[in-house]
């Protein structure tokens, strides 16, 4: 939810030209990110879950692909907490898409399941 704070934060001074272009589309781009790890989270089995986290990391890379774009005009700056921010929640969820998608250790015969 930060990250969608961050983003409408950023996108808050971006020329007024760009209100139904880049803006927008930034504005969208990190409410999916929620929306699929929460459905995800919400389906059974885990291989859904790892498809909506798939989707989340879709949504994360067109917002990076956007920050990108952003920069050349100089609608945002170079370093900013923002954008270290979108990078942080892309390496959770691709780690936890790394964790789901291979599932859950193998049991070793010698432990049974109590």
């Amino acid at each position: 939810m930060l990250l969608v704070k961050d983003v409408y934060g950023m996108t808050r001074h971006f020329p007024r030209e760009e209100v139904y272009g880049l803006t927008t589309q930034r504005r969208r781009a990190p409410v999916p990110v929620c929306s699929n790890i929460a459905e995800g989270a919400a389906r059974s089995p885990s291989r859904n879950f790892a498809r909506f986290l798939a989707m989340a990391n879709g949504s994360l890379s067109e917002l990076d692909t956007q920050t990108v774009i952003a920069k050349e005009p100089g609608f945002v700056r170079e370093a900013s907490a923002r954008e270290a921010r979108i990078n942080e929640v892309s390496a959770l969820v691709s780690g936890l898409h790394r964790k789901v998608a291979n599932g859950p250790p193998a049991q070793s015969p010698n432990h049974p399941i109590t």
